[in-house]
């Protein structure tokens, strides 16, 4: 328990220096060494807590410390004085021992008091003639897990008077006789928290009252002003800075930017100032050029503005022009600013710069199996930079950084990625073929010395065909990009909250009065805030917890801390929780669960705890690969290749392992796989080798990449070498370097083999006849001839599947089974190798045992798809889909600009996709870990989630981040619906439903409920909002009902259908025609009722091959039906005027679960697991 009592600013305040024994001492040697350097001792220790009620009451009582800070001392030092040291009053008399022989110094963990003396004293301590100036310095305490403590040492001077008998003589009255010399005292302030300047600030402020007062007085001094600091609490991360006063400075503790970034409360800038003017303006032209602006050094526009960045680094400068002040904290205070943006510049440049040194490492994370390429990294890094790289990656926070990129940490590093990536980038993370670059990327890395392309270990994958795609790519400049949207920079204005007045700190009364006054502070404050601001309203209620919870109002802190969850989930104090729900007393433990929302915040906070345990204690263990020792049966084969980064999808794994063991035992051996994989390496750094003149570069498109070069052969359009790119076929010709297209995939009519004669022999020969010829191409690639025969008709067939299901990805898989049968060839070498490598010709195969015509009304409708996938294994169902509009005057730095697609996933994962190019644009988001039933955009601000753990998850679309939830439901939440504003003075609110039969009605802006109530029915599955009544539709009724909650009218199954077991399954109501139409979970029909009359339905639509209605939806004079077929997932299209079927589309492998509209343009259904797509159509 005393581990996790919330830590205020001081976590300890020690006093180093001579003891006065040690001065009568040294007081015997005067004259034989003017200066004497004298060993400094540890005089006090002083660590919270400093009162508490029992020892206020002289009872027997125990009670929570009132102070923030440990409940007990830990005892991780003690110092037994082994002589007896006085403090010497003017008179002469001994006073009480300043620290007695039985007492034990006790300080926090971790702090080695051992070690102290030298670090406060790091040049020593000397007994002086003269008065030194007042000294600060700062440390950083390391323990061996890589905990840090900070701390802040002040050194100053006090006066030693030495008598002629030897006796000594402080701060007392100057006599004739004496003589006077100075000895120098360090008080340094332990601190869990790096506030450097605050504390330096503090202890300037302590030092002009201790200068003046008696020595007597020093020890209980110095005791006072720490209880005063370890009355402060810390602010959490966000936009609220706490304020102090210790006469005569306002000290302000800044707070956290987010909970993965530390305090910022030091001078960053200072280690410039070590640097020229001259080598300052290089730093920054290197930074300029690395952000991709290009330098003219004519323009003394930019010239100015370098120098303007340089001469920020002074603040007297940066302030000449700007009047004198006469409010010292008014002066102080604009400080901190021009300090807080000097510090944000130099956070986003040296965060850039990392970024921009290891964000490949990504590419090298297998994120399944926790594995890091190492090997393949470096290979990747350029020659020079190899020793660099090698020291990193042996160190310990590398491997954290690593740790923190499988977790999926969204952390500084994550947010400044997700800034400087390019649109393209991001597009290739939609794309999951062979890790290789673009020629045109291949072309920049041009060494001009030699004209040879420098070798790349690993790209990223190739774009999608952009000619699918229904809007062009928009290409985003890094030149575009405003500075101050780099990740250091505060997302909102500062506000400041300051703490009351500290009361005399060492009497239990006044400490508690202090604390309730500091509770009426906060809760005026939150009474104040507007619900829009719940990023202020979060750090008051955390305030408000925090000193409720040290104060002993247990039950009072868990009400603030519950409060978090509609307000900030970000920073939720999970550790802090723990504890207090665990020093819960039995009497207060009955009053919490006497409220359901705290029984419900304890219960959920055991389950957490629970789970905390079963996790590993460092985040999930970092493996580097290997190249496996013994022989792989499946399931190790599966894994080894997905480590190796090589392909992830697991059926074209397990394709390969059949490869591999053709006429042989059902085993890879480790060479063969180690063959295997250097083969692959090899192929693939020598195809980014390939230097291309100029004049082929004109001819192939900026994403092409060249994956295949045959020997040099002779063909039908002269001697040269054959190329292949994820699009086309090429000659390039021999002699003088030149360009011959042979053929685009799709183009192609006839592959086969055939033979040349060659003098008296016959020579394999390829040849290969399109639709955009008459004569047939034809190579005579002699024993490579079977191999191209086999790739070439596997892109083929690619090519054909991705044009006829606008779905590129099949490109993609086809490029990746024509470079892995390229790799089996090349690895087994044997006479069964082109045999082996038939078992990859999935499309091939695919194309002549079922012809995959797709229906002509499909193929007319159907515009693109897209694979939310294809960082998976295997596909994941798509449970929810749901558009957005794009926001005008909103940047896309700030989230708006483009409409976006939410698609959810079966595992609790949302993805976003830019509308525009359908393009992932985000990291995915982790909402809870179950299904996701529903989504609702209620506002700009608010996008809830409804999910199967009972939790509604709310995410800000323009930071895409989750970090409010509502817990108010028991069971699991299947519908979401939004009630329209009557006018602009009335609030907006929302409705929600479980399938236990609640629902619960939300005032939108304060995300309180309003009213609660439940309906009768089996399985609530959705509701909508209908001419001011609420549609509920269970399993076996849809129920019209009022606001408050009872039954208007009900309607029940059709006759023919009562024996259904799961009943309804989805409803529609229009306005237009007063109508209700539902579908069915195990019928192949919808049914229509008039809303004037829900006896009996006027009209049955019979969906011919349907099993089953899924979802439903309206567009335009259309209801899109989603459902599932008999051997597939069927959609069908139904006009609402004349009850009839328009068009049956078939473009999912499993039954469509979701559909989405998107402004009723298009139309955006999403499949089940076996098929994992997402489809868009076009609406007529």
């Amino acid at each position: 328990m005393a581990e996790n009592v919330p830590s205020g600013l001081l976590e300890a305040c020690v006093v180093l220096g001579v003891s006065n024994e040690r001065l009568k001492e040294l007081s015997l040697l005067q004259g034989k060494d003017k200066e004497p350097l004298v060993e400094a001792e540890v005089l006090q220790v002083h660590a919270p807590p400093f009162v508490t009620k029992e020892s206020s009451s002289n009872g027997t009582e125990h009670d929570h410390a009132p102070a923030f800070s440990r409940v007990q001392r830990r005892r991780s030092f003690k110092k037994k004085r082994d002589r007896l040291v006085s403090t010497i009053s003017n008179s002469g008399q001994t006073n009480e021992p300043a620290v007695a022989a039985s007492d034990d110094l006790s300080v926090p963990q971790n702090i080695d008091l051992i070690a102290l003396p030298q670090l406060c004293f790091p040049d020593g301590l000397r007994i002086t003639s003269e008065s030194r100036e007042d000294d600060y310095h700062f440390l950083v305490f390391t323990d061996v897990f890589g905990n840090q403590t900070h701390g802040v040492v002040a050194q100053y001077c006090k006066p030693v008077h030495f008598h002629p008998d030897n006796g000594i003589h402080q701060n007392g009255h100057r006599l004739n006789k004496l003589q006077r010399l100075f000895t120098t005292y360090s008080i340094c302030i332990i601190s869990k928290y790096p506030y450097y300047n605050a504390l330096r600030d503090c202890l300037s402020s302590f030092l002009l009252q201790l200068k003046t007062s008696r020595m007597c007085e020093f020890e209980e001094q110095v005791k006072e002003f720490s209880a005063k600091l370890a009355l402060v609490p810390i602010p959490p991360p966000g936009p609220l800075h706490v304020v102090f006063n210790l006469r005569p400075f306002q000290i302000e503790l800044p707070s956290r930017l987010d909970v993965d970034r530390p305090v910022m409360d030091l001078d960053l800038h200072l280690p410039f100032l070590c640097f020229r003017p001259k080598q300052i303006l290089q730093f920054e032209v290197i930074h300029l050029i690395l952000r991709m602006i290009l330098l003219c050094t004519n323009s003394k526009e930019l010239r100015d503005t370098i120098k303007a960045k340089g001469l920020q680094l002074h603040y007297d400068l940066d302030v000449c022009r700007v009047g004198s002040r006469t409010d010292i904290n008014e002066l102080r205070a604009l400080r901190r600013q021009w300090q807080h943006k000097v510090n944000t510049v130099i956070l986003n440049v040296t965060m850039e710069l990392i970024v921009n040194i290891f964000s490949e490492v990504c590419d090298f994370l297998n994120y399944e199996h926790r594995v890091f390429n190492s090997e393949e990294f470096l290979r990747s890094r350029e020659t020079t930079d190899h020793e660099f790289y090698k020291k990193v990656l042996d160190t310990h926070i590398f491997h954290s950084f690593l740790r923190d990129r499988l977790n999926r940490k969204n952390d500084a590093f994550t947010h400044m990625q997700l800034n400087i990536r390019s649109e393209t980038r991001r597009m290739r993370a939609m794309t999951e073929s062979p890790r290789r670059p673009a020629m045109e990327e291949i072309s920049k890395y041009v060494r001009p010395e030699n004209g040879l392309s420098s070798r790349l270990g690993v790209s990223m994958p190739n774009l999608a065909d952009h000619r699918l795609l229904t809007v062009p790519v928009r290409q985003t400049s890094m030149k575009t990009m405003p500075f101050h949207s780099c990740s250091w920079s505060p997302s909102r204005p500062i506000k400041t909250f300051k703490l009351p007045e500290f009361p005399p700190p060492l009497a239990y009364q006044y400490v508690q009065s202090y604390y309730n006054d500091l509770i009426k502070e906060l809760s005026k404050a939150i009474s104040t805030a507007t619900p829009d601001d719940s990023a202020i309203l979060a750090r008051y209620y955390y305030l408000r917890g925090l000193v409720n919870s040290v104060a002993g109002k247990r039950v009072d802190a868990l009400g603030d801390f519950q409060s978090l969850y509609k307000t900030d989930m970000d920073i939720f104090p999970a550790e802090l929780l723990n504890a207090l729900v665990e020093s819960l007393p039995a009497e207060e433990r009955r009053m919490a669960e006497r409220r359901p929302d705290l029984k419900r915040l304890i219960s959920r906070v055991k389950r957490e705890n629970e789970r905390e345990r079963a996790r590993p204690m460092d985040g999930g263990t970092v493996k580097r690969f290997e190249l496996p020792k013994k022989h792989l049966h499946m399931e190790d084969f599966v894994r080894r290749v997905q480590e190796s980064g090589i392909v992830k999808d697991q059926d074209t794994i397990q394709r390969l392992f059949e490869a591999l063991t053709v006429g042989q035992q059902k085993q890879v051996d480790p060479e063969t796989f180690c063959f295997f994989y250097i083969f692959w390496k090899e192929t693939e750094a020598a195809a980014q080798d390939v230097d291309l003149p100029v004049v082929v570069l004109e001819h192939l498109e900026t994403d092409e990449c060249v994956y295949k070069l045959s020997s040099s052969v002779k063909t039908s359009h002269g001697v040269g070498k054959i190329a292949m790119t994820q699009r086309r076929l090429f000659l390039l010709t021999e002699g003088r370097p030149g360009y011959v297209e042979i053929t685009k995939f799709r183009d192609i009519e006839d592959v086969k083999i055939s033979s040349a004669p060659f003098l008296l022999l016959r020579i394999p020969a390829l040849k290969i006849k399109t639709s955009l010829r008459k004569e047939t191409f034809e190579a005579n690639l002699k024993s490579e001839c079977d191999l191209w025969h086999l790739m070439i008709k596997e892109m083929w067939a690619g090519r054909k599947m991705a044009d006829d299901h606008k779905d590129p990805q099949f490109m993609e898989q086809a490029l990746t089974n024509a470079l892995l049968m390229d790799a089996v060839v090349g690895c087994l070498q044997s006479q069964k190798a082109i045999f082996a490598a038939t078992k990859l010709a999935y499309f091939d195969k695919k194309k002549l045992e079922v012809p995959m015509m797709v229906p002509k009304t499909t193929s007319e409708t159907l515009k693109h798809k897209i694979n939310p996938s294809l960082d998976q294994t295997s596909p994941q169902a798509v449970d929810v889909l749901l558009y957005t509009p794009g926001q005008l005057g909103v940047s896309e730095l700030d989230g708006g600009g483009n409409p976006k697609l939410w698609c959810a996933l079966s595992d609790g994962k949302v993805l976003v996709f830019d509308a525009a190019s359908w393009s992932m644009q985000y990291n995915s988001v982790q909402v809870g870990k179950s299904r996701l039933n529903c989504m609702l955009a209620v506002n700009e601000q608010q996008l809830w989630i409804g999910s199967m753990d009972s939790f509604i998850y709310i995410i800000n679309p323009r930071s895409v981040s989750c970090n409010k939830q509502l817990t108010e439901h028991r069971g699991e939440v299947t519908g979401l619906a939004l009630e329209e504003r009557t006018d602009k003075f009335s609030q907006t609110v929302a409705y929600s439903c479980s399938e236990d039969g609640s629902v619960i009605v939300w005032d939108v802006s304060t995300l309180q409920v309003r009213r609660q109530f439940r309906v009768s029915c089996d399985r609530l599955q959705c509701i909508q909002i209908h001419s001011g009544m609420l549609w509920c539709c269970g399993r076996d009724c849809l129920l019209e009902v009022r606001r408050n909650g009872t039954v208007h009218r009900k309607v029940s199954l059709p006759d023919h259908l009562l024996s259904s077991p799961r009943g309804f399954s989805s409803f529609l109501l229009f306005n237009e025609s007063e109508q209700l139409w539902a579908g069915f979970a195990d019928a192949g029909e919808l049914c229509v009722w008039h809303c004037r009359d829900l006896n009996k339905p006027f009209i049955r639509i019979q969906l011919k091959d349907c099993a089953g209605v899924v979802c439903m939806i309206k567009v335009k004079n259309q209801i899109w039906v989603g459902c599932q077929g008999k051997t597939r997932g069927k959609i069908y299209v139904v006009d609402t005027d004349r009850y009839t079927v328009e068009k049956e589309l078939m473009a999912h492998d499993d039954s469509v679960q979701t559909l989405c509209s998107a402004e009723d343009r298009y139309v955006l259904s999403g499949a089940a697991r076996a098929d994992g797509k997402i489809a868009i159509w076009k609406v007529e």
